[in-house]
């Protein structure tokens, strides 16, 4: 009889995301409330607000600004390196510096820039006692294990946080909030063996296939981070787009054996985004969706969603497409927890 492959970490990391955001929220709610009412306080004064990190936190920073654009509330989203080298800081700014380490290159550079300016910097990251949690005026701790190495909950847990911060500045904070967001993670949980088994059973997946991931408002946010999941953990390169902008050019390669990953958005364009999938099978492609109550034959794989408020819907819907890396690695004989070129910490400026 063959022995069974040992579980990989990034599996491990992914079931146990839930629980570990889960533990985020009730202390970002909880011990950490006066931090996030202090961190608030920073942003609501300031008169230019800019939402910063690299990477995997880039795109965390993309769903944070989401819910401050839906409530109106105007943030500027910058790369760490960009607002570190071209970016003039004006006076009167908060910097919301998203790390998971805290230690990234152009992060701790960046600090020194922020002094400089006078910029408040409220840091939301895992380590408090890194270069950016001890240079920060108010520190917003995630609260939550580590991941193997790529980031699953880290990623998700910067959402989260930069997320609740976000309400807090603009008085979105429900009072329920917290109970909503934790009765959605533990029904995501309760949907894993669903996701897992659709996945396993789709012909969606092939090893080579160019993919294509599109998505809106905060699902933006999923679209780039899985993205940079196809490239990390499946060695597989891959785009993404807005769902909007996929349609004026790109929707030129549309072709037999394309691969399109679509988040639908529970409340915005989602009867166009539905009718954009089924466009997309005629021209050939393969389309998985994502998303709350879709109908059976909206896709070639259909992963649906507990229910959710549609501006928070980002904080789960990376998680059956974080089960389909996992799955596609497996195909594609690559070894999902470990980087061949990239190091976990970036700390030098120049190279790979």
């Amino acid at each position: 009889m063959t022995k069974a492959a040992p579980m990989k970490e990034l599996l491990k990391n992914i079931l146990a995301e839930p629980a570990e955001l889960r533990k985020s929220l009730a202390f970002t709610l909880g011990e950490g409330a006066m931090e996030l009412a202090k961190a608030a306080a920073l942003v609501a004064g300031a008169k230019h607000v800019f939402i910063t990190g690299i990477g995997s936190s880039w795109h965390a920073g993309m769903a944070v600004q989401s819910l401050f654009e839906r409530a109106g509330f105007p943030v500027h989203l910058t790369d760490a390196s960009e607002l570190l080298h071209v970016v003039r800081i004006p006076a009167d700014s908060a910097v919301i510096a998203l790390s998971r380490s805290g230690k990234s290159v152009e992060i701790v550079k960046l600090m020194a820039k922020c002094r400089a300016a006078g910029a408040k910097v409220i840091a939301v990251t895992n380590t408090p006692e890194s270069p950016l949690g001890t240079s920060a005026d108010a520190l917003l701790s995630l609260h939550a294990a580590f991941d193997h190495q790529i980031s699953i909950t880290m990623y998700s847990a910067l959402t989260l946080v930069g997320g609740l911060l976000a309400c807090a500045v603009t008085k979105t904070l429900a009072k329920d909030l917290g109970t909503v967001l934790s009765s959605a993670l533990t029904s995501a949980e309760q949907c894993f063996d669903a996701w897992r088994a659709a996945i396993a059973a789709s012909g969606w997946f092939t090893a080579e296939a160019p993919t294509y991931f599109l998505a809106r408002g905060g699902s933006l946010a999923t679209a780039y981070e899985i993205r940079l999941l196809w490239e990390e953990a499946c060695k597989a390169p891959a785009s993404s787009y807005t769902s909007g902008g996929f349609r004026h050019g790109p929707q030129e390669i549309l072709k037999k054996g394309l691969r399109i990953g679509l988040w639908i958005d529970r409340d915005i364009l989602r009867a166009e985004d539905l009718a954009l999938a089924k466009d997309m099978r005629t021209r050939g492609a393969k389309v998985m969706v994502i998303g709350q109550d879709l109908p059976a034959g909206a896709g070639d794989l259909v992963l649906s969603l507990p229910t959710i408020p549609s501006a928070w819907q980002f904080l789960i819907d990376a998680m059956p497409a974080q089960f389909a890396s996992e799955h596609l690695s497996r195909l594609r004989g690559v070894d999902c927890d470990t980087f061949i070129v990239c190091p976990y910490v970036i700390s030098s400026e120049g190279g790979l």
